[in-house]
Order: C-alpha cells, then sequence, then structure tokens
C-alpha cells in the first residue's frame, strides 16, 4: 500500500510524522506523495482540510485519516500516543470507509468563463467592499434578495465549524444536503429575508446572482479569493465525496458532544 503523511508543520507535529514513517518502513509500505492510496494528516483538523485540497483529485483512490496534536478535531481524531497502534491498523487493513458529503461550487464570470471548486466544509460569500445584495434562487425559482454581510453555504460534516458560529443547525455527515446560512442580514419594512438556515438535499441548487457589485471575496474552505466579474456563484451538492478511515467506534454526537459540551 502506498501512503503520504502531512504535517502541520510545528515541531511536535513534524517530529510524529518522522516517527510514524520509522514504523511504516518495517512493514511493506511505499512512502508516496504523489499517488497514496491513505494519507495521514498530522496536526489538526485545518491540516486535514489542506490535504483535503492537496489530493482533491484523487478522492475516488484515497482514504484520509487524522491525528491530532493539538484539540480534538471532527475530522483528526486519533491521539499522537495512538501513532504506532493507528500504523499497525493501516498494515493490517483493518479499517472501515466513511464516505462524506462535499460542496460544489461553481463560479460564472463575463466572457462564459467558470470556475468549480469542491469544499469539504464551506463557501462564503461576501462583497469585495460595498454592500452585499444578491438575488438567492432555489432551483431556478427566485426565493429571495438577501442584503447583509454575506451567505455560508455548508456540506454537512462543515455545520460543526463557521456555520454553528453563524447559527446553523448541526447535521449528521450521513444526510446528503447542504446548508445556507445568513450573515448579519438586514430584514426591515423596505428589505426581508427568511432569516433562517436552510437546508437543502442534493437534488436541489441555489444560484446567488449578483444585483450590483460584481467583485466578491469568496471562500473555498481555508482558501479565501477576491473574484472579479462574477455573474452568478452556484452551489450544488458534489458527486465527489471524501472517505474517511474508520478503525473504531466514534459516532459524530458524540465528537459533536466532546468538542462543545465536555471532553
Amino acid at each position: 500500500m502506498k501512503y503520504a503523511i502531512t504535517s502541520r508543520g510545528d515541531e511536535k507535529s513534524d517530529v510524529l510524522r518522522l516517527k510514524m514513517i520509522g514504523y511504516f518502513d518495517d512493514f511493506d509500505m511505499e512512502y508516496d506523495e504523489a499517488g497514496p492510496e491513505i494519507v495521514i494528516s498530522i496536526g489538526g483538523d485545518g491540516t486535514l482540510l489542506a490535504a483535503f485540497h492537496e489530493y482533491q483529485r484523487r478522492l475516488d483512490k484515497v482514504t484520509f485519516v487524522g491525528i491530532h496534536t493539538g484539540h480534538l478535531g471532527f475530522y483528526a481524531d486519533w491521539r499522537p500516543s495512538e501513532a504506532e497502534k493507528l500504523v499497525f491498523a493501516i498494515v493490517e487493513g483493518k479499517y472501515d470507509t466513511a464516505a462524506y458529503p462535499l460542496l460544489k461550487t461553481t463560479i460564472k464570470y463575463g466572457g462564459n468563463k467558470e470556475k468549480i471548486y469542491l469544499a469539504l466544509n464551506e463557501s462564503t460569500v461576501k462583497s469585495s467592499g460595498g454592500p452585499f445584495v444578491v438575488d438567492v434562487v432555489i432551483n431556478d425559482s427566485h426565493f429571495e434578495r438577501f442584503r447583509g454581510d454575506g451567505l455560508c453555504m455548508s456540506t454537512p460534516s462543515g455545520t460543526t465549524a463557521y456555520n454553528k458560529a453563524l447559527g446553523g443547525a448541526l447535521m449528521h455527515p450521513s444526510i446528503e444536503a447542504m446548508q445556507l446560512t445568513e450573515m448579519a442580514s438586514i430584514n426591515n419594512r423596505v428589505y426581508r429575508t427568511i432569516g433562517s438556515p436552510l437546508i437543502l438535499p442534493k437534488h436541489h441548487s441555489v444560484t446567488l446572482k449578483p444585483v450590483n457589485d460584481k467583485d466578491f471575496q469568496i471562500s473555498i474552505d481555508h482558501l479565501s479569493i477576491l473574484h472579479r466579474d462574477v455573474h452568478e456563484i452556484r452551489y450544488d451538492v458534489a458527486h465527489q465525496k471524501v472517505m474517511f478511515a474508520r478503525f473504531r467506534s466514534f459516532p459524530f454526537w458524540r465528537r459533536v458532544h466532546d468538542s462543545f459540551i465536555e471532553e
């Protein structure tokens, strides 16, 4: 089996990475950063997000597993003290896989140009400086004209991240859906939005159409870029999924409990 290990880059994570490579050297495992079958992320959820984007072109061939060298994460749930145990489990192939839905973001520009991105957590849209005003279209039908700071579209697994901070609901990763949450919407006698998060199934799409400004700050997980001359932004539940290695039972709601209530 071919494997690769990504590190957050701090001393603790880098030392653990070298130690795990040493463990794997004792077995018939090939270190291959270009074409791994399993990717081990050492650091935190942010490190695994970076690994996901590095290998997103190989999603049908690669499985991810995370070790946290800081706090417990939703993607990084192994402890450094369990590294050797994890190596043995990988070598022996004693794991199942869990598939999580992803978000597809299609940005269309002037001149019939477009770019497509995949997100593991979420995509956000904000103005480049002026008022943020967009028409929200659901399944080709106008839903509302949104005015506010911005909008966030989240995957189910990403609902525990920025979406939660915005007051969105938490969704189990087995649900193939996406969630739209508002950032400081303007609601008064003149302007009106739904004012609640929207959970949309995989056969629905959401399109944001600019009303005035065509320059937007758009984030895809940890990557935020200023996009100019944007004509529309479309969100869909992606056909692709990300695969995580599961070696033991660690239910999603227990992770939620340990992360936000008590550990």
